[in-house]
């Protein structure tokens, strides 16, 4: 068991035992499959990893939001145990069973909007959103896409089509889905159209409107999907209007508007899910990562018309709704609720906004602090009137905070922002940590600038 209150480095990083399984990773796993940290855990409890070398991390990533509730979470971990030794799969097309129901019905129940809902289960997020783009065709008779600049969606084909960053996750991947189109996102910081909110009357989602009726056709858009919280595109955080703009477009054209709350979702935002920060009513919700604390599923859940259009058989999976998963996931609903896990995402969230806010003050580097809830991105420029992206900055920062054991992650299609995943249940030593290695990350390479140029300058 972890025994330490927070990080704690014993040996160079990565350790010995992780330099040589890293080896044998090499040999035996494809190239093609990326490691943000390279060292092997041992074990995890609740914002802390151990690795095999006996260092202490604590982790800002909860594997890119999939530990909203913290790592290894005892009553999650009691339900799987108690599910093993009833049965582990007999697969939900062959036998049903109880758990899929159960979780179904606790959905139904918890998710935003007072109209008759359904639900499907899947894997893994990319399969939810292949499932509800395919529900969506089903139902409108239409087969067009379009999803946001920024976006990521997943590694499938179709997902990759949406997806809007092409390195890596589209490189050499070609050919991609036919009828996939992208429309402006509401990136406030680097708008694409030049506005600057609130005086911009939303110009990027009215955008919208004229393209579907100039170079898309309306009749053949099936749907819209939406990060309400951009997770890979820089966790950009979109002015309240823009999200109700879209749903009215939608609306007045037949298409079905998708919000995919697969990074968003369980709590991160301080709502169980982040579009409810926005007043709307998705027609179909995907989710996934932090629904079953680990354990893979995820989830199409949409409104019940929308939902029955698929003919029977049309979708699903052998593995899809696994009784793992679903006993994990309704502990997770259960431990967000009864511990006020949204609260805390708030109180979290504040306190790291208002650490960040100062760094800004005193770090020409720090373009733009964003957030809402415990999802935050820190946006680096190497000079704030250009928005210049400063993408070396941030490799650098989270290589130095990593051997300083701190884990954070990139993200943004120019690579310069880091983004805050932090577990709910993270203690405030914890996040002071953090938090100060960041600072220290920060002032440690900003620092070293200067002088460089106070040197050439002397000489």
């Amino acid at each position: 068991m972890i025994k330490e209150s927070s990080a704690k480095i014993i040996t160079k990083i990565p350790g010995p035992k992780s330099e040589e399984l890293t080896k044998k990773r090499e040999k035996y796993v494809a190239r093609g499959i990326g490691c943000a940290a390279p060292i092997f855990v041992e074990e995890a409890k609740g914002a802390l990893i151990k690795d095999i070398d006996g260092n202490v991390f604590v982790d800002f990533a909860g594997a890119v939001g999939v530990q909203n509730i913290g790592h290894r979470d005892d009553k999650v971990v009691e339900a799987v145990k108690a599910q093993l030794d009833k049965y582990i799969h007999p697969c939900f097309h062959v036998n049903m069973y109880e758990p899929y129901i159960s979780l179904a019905e606790k959905l139904v129940e918890v998710t935003p909007g007072n109209y008759p809902k359904k639900v499907m289960f899947a894997n893994s997020g990319a399969e939810a959103v292949e499932n509800a783009i395919k529900i969506a065709r089903a139902y409108t008779k239409k087969s067009g896409v379009i999803s946001l600049q920024g976006s990521f969606h997943g590694r499938t084909n179709m997902t990759m089509s949406i997806t809007s960053k092409y390195k890596p996750y589209k490189d050499n991947f070609g050919p991609f889905s036919a009828e996939t189109y992208k429309t402006y996102s509401a990136y406030c910081y680097r708008c694409p159209l030049g506005c600057k909110y609130p005086n911009c009357g939303i110009a990027c989602a009215e955008k919208l409107r004229t393209r579907l009726n100039t170079v898309i056709s309306k009749d053949e858009i099936a749907c819209l999907i939406a990060e309400p919280v951009q997770g890979e595109g820089g966790f950009v955080v979109p002015p309240k209007e823009y999200f109700k703009k879209l749903q009215k477009i939608c609306n007045e054209n037949d298409i079905v508007f998708i919000v995919d709350e697969v990074q968003a979702g369980f709590a991160r935002t301080g709502k169980l899910f982040a579009h409810e920060n926005f007043g709307i009513d998705a027609d179909i919700i995907t989710m996934s990562k932090s629904i079953a604390n680990g354990i893979p599923l995820s989830a199409v859940l949409g409104k019940a018309e929308i939902m029955d259009a698929a003919c029977v058989g049309g979708i699903g999976g052998t593995y899809s709704g696994s009784p793992l998963g679903c006993v994990a996931a309704l502990k997770v609903i259960e431990k967000i609720k009864e511990e006020k896990l949204c609260d805390r995402a708030n109180k979290i969230g504040q306190y790291i906004l208002d650490r960040l806010d100062k760094m800004k003050q005193r770090y020409d580097v720090i373009g733009d602090v964003r957030g809402i809830g415990a999802m935050i991105g820190l946006e680096f420029v190497k000079d704030r009137a250009t928005k210049e992206p400063y993408g070396e900055l941030v490799d650098k920062i989270i290589g130095y905070s990593f051997k300083h054991g701190v884990i954070f992650l990139n993200a943004g299609l120019l690579g310069n922002v880091i983004r805050f995943l932090p577990p709910l249940v993270i203690t405030k030593e914890q996040i002071q940590y953090g938090l100060d290695v960041l600072e220290d990350a920060i002032n440690e390479f900003t620092m070293s600038k200067l002088k460089k140029e106070r040197r050439k300058i002397l000489a």
